[in-house]
């Protein structure tokens, strides 16, 4: 099990650092102590068409997806993913704001949430999203900016 979320986010950290070398996405996380709440953004383009099917995702130069995971500290000072719920919306640079749609996806024991939004080259998006990991009453507000550019 623990083979396994170490193989996932090793190659979503790939996956990240590549985009990061584009210049085309952005990653971060934050700490609430006992959780951590990690996301990326990048274009839909990114995505294989074949793993942008397999999930019911659309791939266009105007779509970005978010993807976010909540993850808690084990004993021994590891990550395991959990589960819970995702909610926020993402405001362009006019300040209008669109609400996200957040799926939850899991594949083995990775756990994560994601949601499609629409953006123009260039566009300064503002992501306010709010993590409410499972059998935990707090909330886990995040926020960040990031502009992505058509491929």
């Amino acid at each position: 099990m623990i083979k396994t979320i170490r193989t996932h986010w090793l190659a979503l950290l790939s996956l990240a650092c590549l985009a990061f070398l584009s210049g085309h996405s952005h990653a971060g996380s934050k700490d609430f102590g006992e959780f951590q709440v990690h996301w990326s953004v990048f274009p839909s383009t990114f995505l294989a068409p074949k793993i942008a099917r397999e999930n019911d995702l659309n791939r266009s130069k105007s779509i970005g997806i978010v993807n976010i995971a909540i993850m808690k500290e084990t004993e021994n000072g590891g990550l395991e993913p959990v589960s819970g719920q995702v909610e926020g919306k993402v405001l362009n640079d006019v300040q209008q704001p669109t609400f996200l749609a957040f799926r939850r996806i899991q594949e083995g024991d990775a756990v994560y949430f994601i949601s499609e939004y629409q953006y123009s080259n260039a566009e300064l998006m503002t992501f306010q999203i709010t993590a409410r990991p499972s059998g935990n009453s707090g909330e886990l507000p995040i926020r960040f900016a990031h502009t992505l550019f058509n491929d």
